[in-house]
């Protein structure tokens, strides 16, 4: 693999396990201090809630899906 494509893939990388600490953050902040958090814009339970939710009704298509996704996460090397 070149050396600039491999640059941008570890830059995704980085970025990706970013957004999922700020996830994992926000759950745990809406957990402690319920909905009323000040400086997070939205309902991040629910907006998770409703994903999965959303999955879970598309039946088949949906555990395809998910297991598509966690297949690529875990595949990583870096």
């Amino acid at each position: 693999m070149p050396g600039w494509l491999d640059q941008i893939r570890r830059w995704l990388f980085y970025l990706i396990e970013i957004g999922l600490a700020l996830i994992a953050l926000g759950i745990v902040l809406q957990i402690l201090f319920g909905e009323a958090v000040e400086f997070l814009p939205g309902d991040v339970v629910g907006n998770l809630t409703n994903l999965l939710q959303q999955l879970g009704d598309n039946g088949l298509v949906g555990l395809i899906a998910l297991a598509i996704l966690l297949y690529l996460y875990t595949k990583r090397k870096i």
